[in-house]
C-alpha cells in the first residue's frame, strides 16, 4: 500500500531505509514520544517491533518528503493493533521537520485509507507534555475522550502520562472529500490523459 500527498509520498519501509530509520529514532527527542516503535530493522528489511506482530492489512507507513531527487524521509505514520485489541493511530516526524504540517499530512493519508477500507473506532494518543501532537489530532478529526493513561514509552523504560483520543469515523476533517482513494493516488505534478 502506497500513498501519495502534495508534498510526502508514504510507502512501507524498504531494506535499504534501515540506516536513515535508526538513526532519526535515535534522536531522544523523538524516541521519548513513541509508545510503539520499530525496536530493529534488519538488513532484509523486515521491523522487529515491541508488542504484538503488525496486521498486513492496516496501512503501516514511512513517510517521504518529495522532492525533484531522491526523495527524504520526514517520518512515519500508521495504525496498529494495541494489545487490548483496539486500533491505534501512531505517527512520528524528525526533529528538523517539525512544525511543517508533516505529520498533519501524513495522518490525514492515513486517515482517509481507514475510512476507505472501513477501519472504525481508531484512537490516538500524545504524552501529556507534547501539545503540539494535540494540535494534529484535533486537526485531522480525533476528539479527546477526557483520559489520561499511564502507558510504557520504551525508550524511558517507564510509564508516561498520555491522552486519549478517538476517531469513530463519522467525524470527517474539514479538508476531507468523500473520494479518499482519488485524493490519495492522484499526483498534481502528472496531467493524466
Amino acid at each position: 500500500m502506497f500513498a501519495r500527498t502534495e508534498r510526502l509520498i508514504l510507502r512501507p519501509s524498504w531494506p535499504e531505509d534501515a540506516e536513515p530509520l535508526a538513526k532519526a529514532l535515535s534522536d531522544p527527542a523523538i524516541a521519548r514520544t513513541l509508545l510503539d516503535a520499530p525496536t530493529a530493522i534488519d538488513p532484509s528489511g523486515t521491523r522487529e517491533w515491541i508488542g504484538e506482530p503488525r496486521d498486513p492489512r492496516l496501512p503501516d507507513f514511512l513517510a517521504f518528503m518529495r522532492t525533484r531527487g531522491a526523495p527524504r524521509l520526514v517520518g512515519g505514520a500508521g495504525i496498529s493493533r494495541r494489545e487490548d485489541g483496539k486500533l491505534e493511530l501512531r505517527y512520528w516526524i524528525e526533529r528538523s521537520h517539525w512544525g511543517l504540517g508533516y505529520a498533519t499530512e501524513a495522518t490525514r493519508a492515513v486517515m482517509r485509507i481507514a475510512r476507505a477500507t472501513g477501519l472504525m473506532g481508531v484512537r490516538a494518543g500524545h504524552l501529556l507534555d507534547n501539545p503540539a501532537s494535540a494540535r494534529v489530532l484535533r486537526k485531522i478529526g480525533f476528539s479527546p475522550t477526557g483520559r489520561i493513561e499511564p502507558r510504557l514509552n520504551p525508550a524511558l523504560a517507564s510509564d508516561v502520562a498520555v491522552v486519549e483520543f478517538e476517531y469513530d469515523g463519522r467525524t470527517q476533517d474539514s479538508r476531507d472529500t468523500d473520494e479518499p482513494a482519488r485524493e490519495i493516488y492522484s499526483d498534481k505534478l502528472f496531467a493524466w490523459a
